[in-house]
């Protein structure tokens, strides 16, 4: 982790602060993707209770005031210093650490032997999470995630070979079972099913893998159900889209991109989503 060169994010605004009570009254905004419980004492005491290996090094007091420095910074696009923090905290603070690995290694990381490095990371932390409490929804869910980033960046056919396609699919489905109304996951389950008939075809992504158009489309449709002011939702749509059909949906999908450029961004990830969605219309 200390090896990690944590480059700056480049789009700073005070807008992206949460500081004091703001973290709290804004939190179900924030994580109406993710569905991530807001660090409470109650809810730390829980995961203890449910675990008690998690327990953190000092008190529960100390690490959840540490756990909401951690999600401060991880909004505010300070992501080497959430990691930091999160991983200090124990597996109490892997959700945070994870999350902001991810997007770093997403938007950020510019060396891919870096990149993969910090998605194994966050795929070994995880699993460490929910082989021990397998309520924990964003575990399954930040390691489904992590596994798919790391397949994209090795190649989704060489991932598959080594059998990447299915722990990403165990997981993201464990997440959604476990909560059902995961938007993330249902995105992330869409591209599963996208680039599997993208890669393969349909007839061997669906007796091989269970891929199919209809359900890719349906997660990404939940997905925008559950979090209709979602930039991420609209462009993995859109990449869907191009991969599952090509130009017969280039039209949908440039809508999506451009409402995705033009959805508020409430944090440092929304910020880069929406740079993002820009970016693939300019192209």
């Amino acid at each position: 982790m200390a090896k990690t060169r944590w480059k700056p994010f480049p789009y700073a605004d005070k807008a992206y602060e949460y500081a004091g009570t703001r973290l709290k009254a804004h939190w179900s905004r924030l994580h109406q993707g993710d569905r991530e419980p807001y660090p409470a004492l109650a809810e730390l005491r829980k995961l203890v209770e449910l675990c008690p290996e998690f327990a953190p090094p000092g008190s529960l007091e100390q690490a959840a005031a540490e756990l909401e420095d951690a999600w401060r910074a991880y909004h505010r696009g300070d992501f080497g210093r959430a990691v930091e923090l999160g991983v200090a905290v124990g597996p109490l603070g892997y959700g945070v650490a994870n999350k902001a690995a991810n997007i770093y290694a997403t938007y950020l990381e510019t060396s891919e032997s870096a990149k993969l490095a910090l998605f194994l990371q966050t795929a070994e932390r995880a699993e460490s999470v929910f082989t021990r409490a397998k309520p924990v929804v964003n575990a399954w869910y930040f390691h489904g995630q992590a596994l798919g980033r790391y397949s994209q960046g090795i190649s989704v056919l060489k991932a598959l070979e080594q059998g990447l396609g299915g722990k990403v699919r165990t997981s993201l489905e464990q997440a959604i079972r476990l909560e059902p109304r995961h938007a993330d996951a249902h995105i992330a389950m869409g591209t599963y099913h996208a680039e599997i008939i993208n890669k393969v075809g349909a007839i061997l992504g669906g007796l091989t893998y269970g891929a199919s158009r209809d359900e890719a489309v349906k997660h990404f449709e939940t997905a925008l159900k559950l979090n209709p002011h979602s930039a991420i939702a609209r462009v993995e749509f859109a990449n869907g889209l191009a991969m599952l059909f090509g130009q017969a949906k280039l039209a949908r999908a440039t809508s999506l991109y451009k409402e995705a450029a033009a959805c508020p961004a409430a944090d440092a990830m929304e910020r880069f989503d929406a740079e993002l969605a820009k970016s693939e219309l300019e192209d």
